[in-house]
């Protein structure tokens, strides 16, 4: 391993927690010396719960075995590979989760058909045994059994071996999302199964992860709104199944529904008035259910929530007038799992008359290569690059080494200040102020010293926005009649084309300026 590889994982190492590093050594000495099969027969038969979809997904399983995944088709001409590797690991992922068992159109008999042949290759698994899959598709099954009466003893015996992989590789080495799905598909398991084994580990964790997990503020500290949404989409079916299985009573949902109320409002919070959510960190479209359909799903489980103040997150919304900007002046997400944190701290968004304008790049794949690096990097984002350094070190497709920090905020109802030390390497600190007013954005950007290393603000437009007309002190959108003005003292302004992510292995072409300046940059986003 050469040097430089070396810092970048010790810096990565050094934030992980001591559990995370005990079950990583754990599982690797265990699965390679004391592999084992986890089996145990069921002694009584398995009545169905009492299911009611709040909503179903979208058709993802088409006839003669096709299957949509991630903007990818892939019909498969003779038998199922459940293990087709393809398109990429989250591909199969998906194919394993077996969301479509609850799709929009989908019988009885077809949802039966496709889980009986997963039993004939229950054998020759690879990704769909590992811990993340086998809990999503444990809820999935669970449903689509439940809601079809379904009681078919060979498939119960192999979910509930299923559920006895799970336990025996819970994802503590991963902790974060990946742990808290592991909770919630227990959860499912245990009111199946009336098992009070597989309830007492779903409670400890979902006690535990949801305390630590969601923030003051109601935002999931791994600080995607797309996550936060999935999270949440399983958080409110779990409380659909406690309420509508009278098996336990022990408190459990009260504590969940007060967790479901602060995600709820954080949701609402930072989703825009055209049902959007922000694309930062690792969000891309079509993949969680929308805000309008959560947000239907908790008034259905007859939740309550109300307004919230954002701070623990990060994040701001202003909606001001007829615009709405949302920035990022927080932290990366927590320090042992920021798998999916971008390096963009102090980006933002902007929407006007619900239409985006400045916008995220956002995340098109997971796959580990060099497009995945580009797209969390600082130059993807509506924020301050400094020569060739980046505010947070992302590398290999889900680590970051060295990582910015806010060391003060200020804030009051129309405007934020923050400065971040992530070009600390240089003696560089980055303010930047948000100054919000009703028909005009101010950003001030602020240099602590003089430096002759390249200072660069980036800002990236939607592809809606088709043509720039730059001057020699600002750039003005002739198709929405905005104006942006930068103070005279900038070096340059630059037009370049990026590709704006419309969801998974799906892009457009868009536009971006790259705006050279020394030390100080003021921005006026004049809006009509």
């Amino acid at each position: 391993m050469d040097r430089s590889k070396l810092i970048l994982l010790i810096h990565t190492i050094k934030h992980l927690r001591l559990t995370q590093v005990y079950y990583q050594l754990y599982y690797l000495i265990r699965n390679k010396f004391f592999k084992k099969n986890y089996k145990k027969k069921l002694q009584e038969k398995i009545s169905p719960l009492h299911w009611n979809d709040s909503f179903l997904y979208h058709n993802t399983f088409k006839v003669n075995n096709t299957f949509t995944f991630l903007n990818l088709t892939h019909q498969f001409t003779d038998n199922i590979d459940w293990n087709y590797p393809r398109n990429g690991k989250l591909w199969t992922y998906n194919l394993n989760y077996f969301d479509f068992l609850n799709q929009k159109q989908i019988s009885k008999d077809e949802g039966l058909k496709l889980i009986k042949d997963y039993l004939k290759n229950e054998d020759n698994l690879n990704d769909g045994k590992e811990p993340y899959p086998i809990s999503l598709r444990g809820i999935n099954w669970i449903k689509f059994l439940s809601k079809n009466t379904i009681c078919d003893v060979e498939i119960n015996q192999v979910l509930y071996n299923h559920y006895q992989t799970l336990i025996h590789n819970l994802e503590y080495h991963l902790l974060g999302n990946h742990l808290l799905e592991n909770g919630y598909s227990l959860l499912f398991g245990a009111y199946y199964f009336k098992d009070e084994a597989l309830y007492k580990i779903a409670k400890r964790i979902l006690t535990k992860e949801l305390t630590e997990q969601v923030l003051n503020d109601g935002g999931h500290f791994e600080l995607s709104p797309m996550y936060h949404q999935i999270l949440l989409h399983r958080l409110l079916d779990c409380i659909n199944l406690v309420k509508n299985n009278l098996w336990k009573q022990d408190g459990l949902m009260i504590f969940l529904e007060d967790k479901a109320v602060q995600m709820l409002s954080w949701l609402q919070a930072v989703t825009y008035h055209n049902g959007n959510i922000p694309m930062v960190n690792d969000s891309a479209y079509d993949i969680a259910p929308s805000s309008h359909q959560l947000f239907e799903y908790g008034n259905y489980l007859s939740l309550q929530w109300s307004e919230i103040a954002l701070s623990d997150s990060g994040y701001r919304m202003f909606n001001v007038g007829n615009y709405e900007l949302f920035v990022d002046v927080g932290n990366i997400g927590p320090k042992y799992q920021p798998g999916h944190a971008h390096s963009d701290t102090f980006s933002f968004e902007l929407y006007i008359e619900n239409n985006p304008i400045i916008v995220d790049v956002g995340t098109s794949t997971y796959e580990k290569n060099e497009l995945r690096l580009q797209e969390r990097e600082t130059a993807s984002h509506n924020t301050i690059k400094i020569d060739d350094y980046e505010q947070s070190k992302v590398w290999d497709g889900f680590r970051v080494a060295q990582r910015a920090k806010i060391i003060d905020i200020k804030e009051d109802a129309n405007q934020v200040e923050a400065t971040h030390n992530g070009y600390k390497k240089l003696g560089i600190l980055h303010t930047r102020i948000f100054l919000t007013k009703t028909s005009e954005i101010i950003i001030e950007d602020i240099i602590s010293k003089e430096s002759d290393k390249q200072q660069i603000a980036f800002f990236h437009f939607h592809p809606s926005v088709k043509e720039l007309q730059i001057s020699s002190v600002g750039v003005y959108l002739s198709n929405e009649d905005i104006q942006i003005k930068f103070n005279k003292k900038i070096l340059k302004i630059e037009e370049e084309e990026y590709y704006y992510a419309l969801g998974f292995n799906k892009r457009e072409k868009a536009k971006k300026i790259k705006v050279y300046f020394n030390t100080f940059l003021s921005t006026s986003i004049s809006i009509k």
